[in-house]
């Protein structure tokens, strides 16, 4: 199982990186995660940003 270190404004997240679904766009610099089974997350960073993370693992 790989995990994603993901920060957020109100904390920071470990994601298993396969349950990731979906990232959209939100306000201020911010990127909203779908994670299969559960809520969206709001993370810090642009969609690229992100993607980069989830790639690099």
């Amino acid at each position: 199982m790989k995990f994603v270190a993901l920060d957020s404004r109100g904390g920071n997240y470990l994601v298993v990186a396969s349950n990731i679904a979906w990232l959209r766009a939100a306000e201020n610099g911010q990127t909203t995660v779908g994670v299969v089974g559960g809520q969206p997350l709001l993370v810090t960073g642009t969609i690229e940003e992100v993607a980069q993370k989830i790639l690099a693992g």
